[in-house]
């Protein structure tokens, strides 16, 4: 693998449109004549390792790690950033030494807003020949320079599988995990605040809401009322409060039996779509004085390591998983798309290789979804990866072909909560402006996925948009911002900085 250049890099900035849509590479063929229903998945390419863990960066390209080049677990040699921009060959990956001397496999990692690095907390350790061990051990990735370095301050707690969540105040909070081989869980999140470093929620301290009972990776979201809204397996809900020294009450809702490895994702400002045991689905609604939930139709059957990646129109896309888990069988190739207007499913496209244990996908800046890995173990190693073009790419024909797209030809890098901008659009019958927090997938969660839909009004091709309210809402970071035209079809993102 090539090193990039380092002037092409620079040229990266914020808020610039990517050049080269992923959707013409993966519909290098003819998409098949429903493309505009079910969309097309493309080629299968190479990876350097099996992406267990993936980050898109302020600048577009996209990190991950989790296996050696081999498909061998242990984040403990290389990593890799890819840059879109140059396609889908070896050219366009930057494979580096992990120099830091901490294994990341099933780690947690999540950009800081303040910065733009990327926070990496936990992994792997290896005993006397024994793996999967924990440790305390904090990394950072500086997009700027690719370069991933140590910390200067561990977490208090070892960590293996644990959980990360951007919070309004722009702090890092980090709870689950285990902290050692015998499933000794971890009840007592920590905070991370840039320049500071890290502190104990002792009063936040729960074996249910993210210890003994729901210790992997659990699931949770900066919730509208300022604290943090927290799922289990078993089906007890919570909100923990993350300011002073910590705390957390049960609410009064309680979901039906998930897993660990079904998926959830933020759909719409303090909306939750959660997928649970025996083909059942629930939306959660946090906009009130207590959560509530509601039955939707459930996704067909049972997709343990699936994932769910909401688009830029505000729709679910749900790719890959086995109705057992981790096992060949009842395979899941074919993905499904979730409409909140209705609460049914739509099929789509069918990938090439299964995607189980430790595979991800990730919405793209040009509205297509990286769909990666699988194994270190499992049925298959998948040092691979597919790009999945959603429908709203097609014409609305029989032709298979790409539809016209928008652009943004101007916008700001940065922006603030109840803010109004301009931005300069190539069309005037602009439909929808929407926002999507830019990703951070591993086991099926995306640790800072959420979308919001922007008011605005237009004259001619200048749009006024109004930025979301408040913090809470759309916490600190990076979000990939769309424009629609009347047709339905989302331009190219500008990466934009909230906060």
């Amino acid at each position: 693998m090539r090193l990039l250049a380092t002037t092409r890099t620079a040229m990266i900035g914020l808020g610039l449109a990517f050049p080269i849509a992923l959707s013409a590479l993966s519909s290098a063929q003819a998409a098949p004549w429903d493309a505009f229903t079910k969309g097309s998945m493309g080629p299968v390419v190479n990876w350097p390792l099996i992406p267990i863990h993936v980050v898109l960066l302020p600048d577009g390209r996209l990190l991950s790690y989790g296996t050696d080049a081999k498909g061998n677990q242990t984040g403990q040699f290389i990593y890799d950033v890819w840059d879109p921009k140059l396609g889908t060959g070896s050219n366009a990956h930057l494979v580096l030494p992990n120099t830091t001397g901490t294994d990341t496999f099933c780690s947690a990692q999540v950009i800081v807003p303040s910065s733009g690095a990327v926070l990496l907390t936990g992994g792997d350790k290896t005993i006397n020949g024994v793996r999967n061990y924990s440790v305390n051990d904090v990394n950072l990735f500086d997009y700027r320079s690719s370069a991933l370095y140590q910390a200067p301050q561990p977490m208090r707690d070892l960590r293996w599988y644990p959980t990360v969540v951007t919070l309004a105040s722009g702090q890092t909070l980090v709870l689950g995990g285990r902290a050692s081989i015998n499933e000794l869980s971890v009840p007592t999140p920590e905070l991370y605040t840039e320049g500071q470093g890290w502190r104990s929620l002792e009063g936040a301290t729960s074996d249910d809401a993210y210890g003994s009972r729901n210790w992997s990776y659990p699931l949770a979201w900066q919730a509208p009322n300022s604290r943090v809204f927290v799922t289990t397996i078993w089906g007890g809900t919570y909100y923990m409060d993350p300011t002073g020294n910590g705390s957390i009450a049960k609410t009064p809702l309680n979901l039906p039996a998930g897993d660990y490895y079904l998926p959830s994702v933020m759909f719409a400002p303090g909306k939750i779509l959660t997928l649970r045991k025996y083909n059942s689905a629930q939306v959660i609604d946090l906009n009130g004085s207590q959560p509530t939930a509601k039955a939707t139709t459930g996704v067909g059957q049972d997709r343990f390591h699936a994932s769910a990646t909401v688009l830029p129109d505000g729709k679910v896309y749900v790719n890959g998983g086995s109705i057992w888990s981790n096992v060949a069988f009842g395979v899941a190739y074919a993905g499904k798309i979730w409409d909140p207007a209705t609460g049914k499913w739509t099929p789509t496209a069918t990938a090439r290789r299964m995607r189980l244990y430790h595979s991800v996908s990730l919405l793209l800046p040009d509205a297509t979804v990286l769909t990666a890995g699988g194994g270190a173990p499992g049925p298959v190693t998948n040092l691979n990866a597919e790009i999945y073009t959603p429908p709203y790419l097609y014409k609305k024909d029989w032709s298979g072909t790409l539809a016209p797209r928008p652009s943004i030809t101007a916008a700001p890098t940065a922006m603030t909560w109840k803010q109004n901008f301009k931005i300069e659009a190539s069309i005037t019958n602009v439909s929808r402006v929407t926002l999507v927090k830019t990703g951070s997938a591993t086991h099926t969660v995306d640790f800072d996925q959420r979308f919001l839909p922007l008011n605005f009004s237009a004259s001619g091709k200048t749009l006024t948009v109004t930025a979301p309210a408040t913090p809470e809402t759309a916490p600190p970071g990076y979000y990939m911002l769309f424009v629609f035209d009347g047709a339905g079809v989302p331009s190219v993102a500008r990466i934009l900085r909230l906060g």
